[in-house]
């Protein structure tokens, strides 16, 4: 059996200071984790087009589930070209499985 190896290249991404947009062309979904500094033990999984104003939104108590645990601080990001490859991510996540996977690796 060989193994190829496939070098790809992809565009970085940075995110936007001060409340901006972090839509990049190439990838326009990110699926995210956060963690709250208030108590660490509780993280939040999500899926977004603009992370920014997504963590606002978490820290400035616009989100029912996640006011009681601000403030909020991203932990991982990860971007998805397509929306279905994101939420199929996101739900992954969410899971037994993969909220481990995320706690080793994340």
């Amino acid at each position: 059996m060989s193994v190829r190896s496939e070098e790809r290249r992809v565009p970085s991404v940075t995110l936007a200071k001060g409340g901006g947009s972090t839509s990049h062309p190439a990838f326009t979904w990110t699926v995210y984790v956060l963690r709250s500094q208030s108590r660490p033990e509780q993280c939040d999984i999500g899926l977004t087009n603009d992370l920014n104003a997504r963590l606002a939104k978490h820290n400035s108590g616009g989100s029912p589930h996640t006011v009681k645990f601000r403030p909020w601080k991203l932990e991982t990001a990860i971007a998805f070209r397509d929306r279905g490859k994101a939420a199929a991510f996101e739900r992954y996540l969410k899971t037994g499985s993969g909220f481990a996977f995320a706690q080793r690796h994340f």
